[in-house]
């Protein structure tokens, strides 16, 4: 069966741990011999580590990993099992006096399903390090995606399970661009192909009516949900470099918008990576870019499609 989904890429592994008991994970995105990457960050809430790095006007051009995890700022800890992993191989930017790991990644708040004070770290992104392969990434409630949920605008009582998802969409002369994204919005999630809802608030005002209930408020409704976030990257062996993927991040951003409703709020922290690693030349960056929207688009309806649920907690792949 072929890889449909973001490791579909030659290059690109993936890597999943999940803390044992515990509904919070790590998710790890690793470019054999580093990828040239850009970002965009639209959410009002965002928990990243590195992104200045990827500033079109900074020296490094290229990063050798990307983590997502669970846990909120906690979890940005993972950076460090990431980097540890990297070091090992020998794999970094070159300083002179040895290669320096260039890693980045964002964090999605799932506290208010993993109430342990136990999150991930160091030691579960370095296994989510050595899990990481090219085979079909496995998608739904695991790695970063294993504390998601979605759908939170009338409070954490009323959402639905998700989780991460990927996807894989082929173009002219061999291009392929993929998406992998740990889906755990404020919003509801919508088939931009039929505008139907597929994951909404289980008990809403205006017989669930999103926008129609949205147009009665001054302020959201006491106990909504205020941490949230959907990060991911897109991948392409198309060759592009560090501001070409900035504005394929920025462009991907519209898959986003039209399938999370409302979405970029500032209680999320909506975070898109982009990442070249490949070998063909000249294709035009606004087609990658169109292609990213439409590769998000279906990652994130795999995210929560895929996801089991938990009790009291449902998901769509029950």
């Amino acid at each position: 069966m072929a890889n449909d989904t973001i490791t579909g890429i030659e290059g690109i592994l993936v890597g999943h741990a999940q803390i044992d008991g515990i509904c919070s994970g790590c998710t790890v995105i690793l470019p054999q011999g580093g990828a040239a990457a850009g970002v965009d960050i639209r959410g009002g809430a965002p928990g990243t580590y590195g992104t200045d790095t990827l500033n079109p006007i900074n020296l490094v051009e290229n990063i050798n990993g990307l983590f997502f995890s669970g846990g909120s700022a906690f979890g940005l800890s993972c950076a460090e099992g990431l980097r540890d992993y990297l070091k090992e191989r020998n794999e970094g930017f070159s300083t002179g006096h040895g290669n320096v790991p260039i890693v980045a990644g964002a964090i999605i708040f799932d506290l208010n399903i993993n109430r342990t004070s136990i999150y991930p770290d160091a030691r579960l992104a370095l296994e989510a390090c050595r899990a990481a392969s090219s085979q079909t990434v496995w998608e739904g409630s695991v790695g970063a995606g294993s504390g998601a949920t979605v759908a939170k605008l009338f409070g954490s009582a009323q959402c639905v399970k998700a989780g991460v998802g990927s996807s894989l969409v082929s173009g002219a002369a061999g291009l392929k661009v993929g998406a992998l994204i740990v889906v755990n919005a404020f919003g509801e999630v919508y088939d931009p192909a039929t505008g139907i809802k597929i994951a909404g608030s289980r008990s809403a005002p205006e017989g669930g009516d999103t926008i129609r209930a949205l147009k009665k408020m001054s302020t959201f409704t006491e106990g909504f949900a205020r941490q949230n976030t959907v990060v991911g990257a897109i991948a392409t062996n198309a060759i592009l470099n560090k501001v070409q993927l900035t504005k394929v991040a920025q462009m991907a951003h519209d898959g986003l918008a039209r399938t999370v409703f409302p979405a970029h709020t500032q209680y999320d922290g909506d975070t898109l990576f982009a990442l070249s690693r490949g070998s063909i030349e000249g294709v035009e960056v606004s087609l990658v870019g169109a292609l990213a929207v439409i590769a998000v688009e279906q990652a994130i309806l795999r995210g929560v499609r895929k996801a089991r649920g938990l009790p009291g907690l449902p998901g769509l792949a029950d």
